[in-house]
Formats: structure tokens, sequence, C-alpha cells
């Protein structure tokens, strides 16, 4: 048998090698397409939309974990190599950094071609607010801060979840996430219902975004960034965010970046206010966007090694 935290960075390795290849099914996408299938029935037959809400993400995260430990229940009776196959494939479908990356860089490329519009049209992928009027700078912050949260939630909590957990672990936070991303909403149609997947993504994600600190913090050093200011700033402003969680990543990137992030925005069309995180310093320019990948990257390497350290260290104690 493979070792799970060779397991880990084997998985970690494909994800770098192959992103999510658009033809391969993912589980990520089942559980969407599954929990917005099930939100009309759950409405019909729980009249509390809070109480239909909870139904529909119980039965995905105890879904989730079922399949999975199901899946490589199976897999490792037939073989110890089926299983650590079946293990290195849910990890390596838990985690997204190339994927982060990738969408980063297509708004990156649409701003060097001084494509606004088309910049505008990448950047709406992966944030949740409106972005047909954004201007370069806009646009440039908008993708900085998807980076920036999504280093958590999208590399850091799967990674530490697979290294607490194993597979089964990271598939079930992959369910919580998702779940956030499908119902987590407050606006009309969604803030009693989605009131669980939300709740419950804050409770998965509180660990991993004070831990991301430290990582992010130790990125910007290998990147030649502001690792100081990472700490300081991440420290300072966090819990100015409305977020219990991503005001941590996004308050350190803009530390390490010697940027600010926030600010106003509008979603679908309603002006919301956020608060400013990191000090006033350089303009956003698209080489920002650059930078914070870079963080990203040596982030998530350094967070693989330290947590894959600790695991082995803590079953070697263990052994003696």
């Amino acid at each position: 048998m493979i070792p799970l935290i060779w397991q880990i960075w084997i998985a970690l390795a494909l994800d770098f090698l192959l992103g999510d290849p658009r033809w391969l099914p993912h589980p990520v996408c089942l559980m969407g397409r599954t929990a917005l299938a099930l939100e009309t029935p759950a409405r019909r037959l729980f009249r509390n939309e809070r109480l239909a809400g909870i139904v529909v993400a119980l039965v995905i995260i105890v879904g989730s974990f079922l399949a999975s430990w199901g899946i490589l229940f199976a897999a490792r009776s037939i073989s110890p190599l089926a299983g650590d196959i079946v293990s290195i494939w849910i990890m390596y479908t838990a985690v997204a950094a190339r994927d982060l990356g990738a969408h980063s860089r297509r708004v990156l490329k649409a701003l060097d071609e001084r494509d606004i519009p088309g910049a505008r049209v990448h950047v709406s992928y992966i944030v949740g607010r409106d972005t047909e009027n954004l201007n370069e700078a806009g646009v440039v912050r908008a993708t900085v801060e998807s980076v920036a949260e999504n280093t958590v939630d999208g590399v850091l909590a799967p990674l530490l979840f697979a290294v607490l957990f194993g597979p089964v672990g990271a598939l079930t936070f992959k369910a919580v996430s998702t779940l956030d991303s499908t119902f987590g909403y407050k606006n009309e149609r969604y803030e009693r219902f989605g009131w669980a997947s939300a709740r419950l993504d804050d409770i998965a994600n509180f660990i991993p975004a004070r831990l991301s600190l430290l990582f992010i913090a130790i990125g910007a050093a290998l990147t030649g960034n502001l690792p100081v200011k990472t700490l300081t700033v991440g420290f300072r402003d966090a819990r100015k965010h409305a977020s219990p969680n991503a005001g941590f990543s996004e308050a350190a990137f803009a530390g390490a970046l010697g940027i600010q992030l926030g600010g106003p925005v509008f979603r679908a069309g309603i002006p919301a206010e956020a608060p400013l995180l990191g000090n006033p310093g350089e303009e956003l320019e698209r080489h920002h966007i650059s930078k914070a990948n870079a963080v990203m990257i040596a982030a998530t390497i350094t967070a693989t090694l330290l947590l894959t350290i600790t695991r082995g260290f803590i079953e070697n104690m263990s052994m003696v």
C-alpha cells in the first residue's frame, strides 16, 4: 500500500499536471447538480425553508460520505493497489489549484490583449458580483480576491481534510463547500434555504482559514513578496470581513502583495459595502494577478509539505 502522505503528494501532482479536464466526470459537478435537483422537492415537502435546506444539505453530505467510503471499500476489496488508485483519484478531484490559476490567467490574458469586455466575462465566472461595468483595476481586484478566497476552500482546506481524514474526509469537505457555492447566498431565494449550507461551510473552513495565514506568509516569502505584512495585515484586518473565514486569506494576500482589497461591489444591480483590507499602497495592476497565483502555488506546496510532515511525525511517534 502507498502511505497516505505519498498519496496526497501524488494527488497534488496530478492536479498541477492535469487540472480538471472538462471531458472527465467530476464529483463536485455531480454534487451540485444533485443538490439543485433536490431543491424543488424539498421545498414542496417542507414548508419551512430552513428545514428544507437542512435536509438537502444532510442528504448531499451524508450521501457523499457514504458514496466515497463505499467506492473506496469496494476498490480495496479488489486489491490494495486498486484502493490506492481510487484514494488518489478522490483526493485529486478535491483539490483545484491548477483550475484556480487557469481561470485567473484567462482574465490576465484578456487584460494583456486590452480586451476589457473579455476580461469582465472571464472574471464573472469566478466571482459573485456584477462585472459588466468594472474597469481594469476592478477586474484585477475581483480576480485577486477570488484567488485569495479560493486558496482556502479550493486548495488548503481539502488538503487539511485529506491529511486528517483521508480521501473520504476530503470529498466530504468538498460536499460542504459545493453546497455553499450552490445555496450559500444572502438573497431572497436562499437566505433561509441556504442557511445550513453557509453555516456548515463556515464551520468546515474555520481552522483552514486561520492556518492559511502561516502558509500564505511562507508562500509570500518564497515568491519575493511581503511575508511580514502578510501576517500583520492578516491578523489586523481579517475580522473586518463579513465572512468569518474569507477575511483571513483576503487580508493575507493584500498584505503579501502590498495592495488594498475590498470596498464596494454590486450584486444583481444592488450596491453592497465591503471593508477595505490592507494598506493603501500600489495601484492594482494586472501583474498582481500573476503575483497572487505565485503566492497561491507556493502556499499550496508549503501547506502540503508541513501537513504531511506533521502527520508522518505523529504516525511515527504513535509506533514508538
